[in-house]
C-alpha cells in the first residue's frame, strides 16, 4: 500500500490524533486499504481525501464512480473503527446480503471493523462497492 502516515494531510492527522490509539491504528489501516482498492479498481480514479462532518472522507470526485466513504470512531465502542457510507444508499443492505455472516453491519451506514486482528477481507470488497456505487446500483 502506497499511502503512509507521513502522507496524511495535516487536517486529517490532527483529527486522528484525538482518537484512541487502537482506533487510530485501525483507521490508518482502513485508509491505506481504501487507497489500495481505489488504485486497483477500474474506473475509480484518484481519490479526494478531505474532512466531512469533521471526519476523514474519501471521494471519487474525479470520476464520480462512487459515493463518499468516511472512516471514524464509533461512538461508545472503542473496540471498533467505523467505515461509514451514505445512509441514503443501499450499500449496507448489500454488505449484509453478501457478508452478513462475517461483518458487523450496523444500521444503514456503518460497518464496524474490529481494532484488533487482521482487517476482514470482505472490508476491501465493501470499499470497492462504495467507490463504484454509481456504476452498479
Amino acid at each position: 500500500m502506497t499511502e503512509t502516515v507521513q502522507d496524511l494531510p495535516a487536517d486529517i492527522a490532527a483529527v486522528m490524533a484525538t482518537w484512541p490509539s487502537a482506533v487510530r491504528r485501525r483507521a490508518l489501516d482502513l485508509r491505506a486499504l481504501t487507497f489500495d482498492v481505489a488504485a486497483r479498481t477500474n474506473g475509480v480514479g484518484p481519490l479526494t481525501e478531505t474532512l466531512k462532518w469533521g471526519e476523514p472522507a474519501y471521494l471519487t470526485a474525479a470520476t464520480g464512480s462512487g459515493t463518499t466513504l468516511r472512516i471514524a470512531p464509533v461512538r461508545g465502542d472503542e473496540a471498533v473503527c467505523g467505515l461509514f457510507v451514505n445512509c441514503r444508499t443501499t450499500l449496507v443492505d448489500t454488505f449484509r446480503e453478501r457478508f452478513g455472516d462475517s461483518l458487523d453491519c450496523r444500521g444503514d451506514r456503518l460497518v464496524a471493523v474490529p481494532t484488533t486482528g487482521a482487517v476482514p477481507q470482505e472490508v476491501g470488497a465493501c470499499i470497492a462497492l462504495t467507490l463504484t456505487y454509481f456504476r452498479w446500483r
